[in-house]
Formats: C-alpha cells, structure tokens, sequence
C-alpha cells in the first residue's frame, strides 16, 4: 500500500498545545534509541519562512507558492536537534512568539498539510535508527496511521497551561492561557487532536511529572512491540 509507513518500528504521538509532547517525545525516542521527528516544527519553519520573506502568511496562494522553495532540513537525532531553513538556523526563532501567531494560518491549508505530510513519511523511511518517535497534530491519524504504537499524550488545560507559562516566563499566565486556547481552537478547525482515534492509546499527564510521563510513553511503546513479536 502506498501512503504505509515502512520503518520498523514507528511511534506515533498526537496532543493539544502544552501537553508536552515534544519534550516527552524527545526524551521518550532517546530511551528507546529511536530517532525523533517533530512535525510541528516543520509548520513552524513554514511560518518562519512567510516573515522572514515579509510574504502574507494570511493569503492561501501565496503560502502554497512558497512551498516550492521551503528548503527544509530537519534533525531527527534526538541528541543534535536542528531546524534548518535553506542556510539558516532557525531551531531557536521558530519558537519565538512572533513566528507562534502565524503557525495556525499555514497550518490550516489542506495544500501544506499534504506537502509536508509527505515530507514526513519520506522521512520516517529514511531514518537509519531501528525506529522513530513523530509527534505533532495528526499523526496517529494522517501521517502514521499504521504506525507500531500510537499515543495520545494529553493533559488537563489547566496542567497545560501552568507548564507553558513556566516555559515562557517573560509572559503572563493569562496572555499564555489565550493563547494556547486560540491555538487550539484555530487548529482544531483542521484536526482532531483532543480526542484518541480507534486503537490509539491515551496517556493522561495532568497528575505525572515529566519523568512519569516519558515511563508511560515508553511503557505503551514496549507493549505495542510485545503484541507485535507475539502476533
């Protein structure tokens, strides 16, 4: 079937704004020596692209324009993380607030979402480890559907919110609270990703720390790998 992912092992990890999935996920592929795909970044790079070109992220045509030179090259090491753009850098920058507004405007473009899923598959296949944690929106339902474990990694909003406010301290908890709450609603118009599709396994942070959380993400991993070996 064409739109499988062939990679051995495939970890596949879904979650609303604040629930920690990249650094679970990161720290998650570290344990089990997968590598580790953050798909979210790629929108973030996209976005980082539309401003840094002074291009109208808000208009559909020229978004999708730009897809044709979107030179992206992502690190799915999770030791030697990088998120490049043509020759620049912009691991740091695609998480500044400014580039965090616009993400939800490319995000919401059917045309970009197939670009870039395809992009991700191409990259699952590629990695050289014996499996690969992509974490993002839909990815236990779009990207890796058939993917070895599929998780949803979610939490309360308020747990969310608290944990986004101490990543972004120059912020007030009620400025982050909005805007976490308009992220979700604006990508929610797109994916479902509040809600655990069919065989899709949910692990619920709001009482774990992060260590707790990574154990559990771990633990359903090796699970789903005994049913496999087991048949």
């Amino acid at each position: 079937m064409a739109d499988c992912i062939v990679a051995e092992t495939v970890v596949a990890i879904d979650g609303p704004a604040g629930s920690g999935k990249s650094s679970v996920s990161k720290e998650a592929a570290r344990r089990l020596g997968y590598a580790y795909l953050d798909t979210g970044a790629a929108y973030r790079a996209l976005a980082w692209l539309q401003l840094d070109r002074g291009l109208d992220a808000g208009d559909p045509a020229v978004v999708i324009g730009s897809l044709s030179e979107f030179d992206l090259d992502l690190g799915v090491d999770p030791d030697d993380y990088y998120v490049r753009v043509g020759p620049d850098d912009v691991t740091a920058a695609i998480r500044e607030p400014w580039v965090t507004s616009e993400v939800s405007l490319v995000a919401r473009l059917p045309e970009v979402r197939a670009h870039l899923t395809a992009l991700f598959r191409s990259m699952v296949e590629a990695a050289s480890q014996p499996g690969i944690v992509v974490e993002g929106r839909d990815i236990t339902t779009v990207v890796a559907p058939d993917a070895t474990a599929r998780i949803l990694l979610t939490a309360s909003e308020e747990a969310r919110m608290g944990r986004r406010s101490k990543e972004l301290v120059d912020q007030s908890a009620a400025v982050v609270g909005e805007q976490l709450r308009s992220r979700d609603r604006a990508d929610s118009r797109v994916v479902d990703f509040m809600n655990a599709a069919d065989g899709v396994t949910t692990v619920d942070s709001t009482e774990l720390d992060f260590g707790q959380t990574v154990s559990a993400v771990v633990d359903v991993v090796q699970r789903a790998l005994l049913r496999t070996i087991h048949g």
